[in-house]
């Protein structure tokens, strides 16, 4: 008999953000197993932002609305590529829009209840 094995669920973000806890708590009510990642305690692995990179795109990723970007150097937010996007997000990985759920590979960015109950439901 096959072993039917779980997904394996990776919340990524920092711990002292808001969205994040809310997406905490939502996975932890809802009984998911998963593991936190903090950019800022953790790290951030660039081998695993060049996938988020290549599936999502530098667009979706960077939080360009965040107090972090804004702060930067105007020079730093002009002229936007993937190759910059990846440079500034390694620099500051605080700049990746949050939560990143990684669901066996199916990524979700940002934390709304009824998309994480859709996604968990199946």
């Amino acid at each position: 008999m096959d072993n039917i094995q779980a997904p394996e669920v990776i919340l990524y973000g920092i711990k002292n953000c808001d969205t994040i806890k809310k997406a905490r708590k939502w996975l932890d009510e809802a009984g998911v197993d998963y593991r936190f990642h903090d950019h800022r305690a953790d790290g951030l692995d660039p081998a695993a932002l060049d996938g988020w990179l290549t599936k999502l795109g530098w667009e979706a990723l960077l939080n360009t609305r965040g107090t972090t970007f804004r702060a930067l150097p105007e020079e730093e937010k002009q002229g936007l590529d993937n190759d910059k996007a990846r440079a500034l997000l390694l620099a500051h990985p605080a700049m990746i829009k949050r939560p990143l759920l990684d669901r066996d590979g199916e990524l979700t960015l940002g934390f709304k209840a009824d998309n994480y109950q859709s996604l968990f439901s199946r």
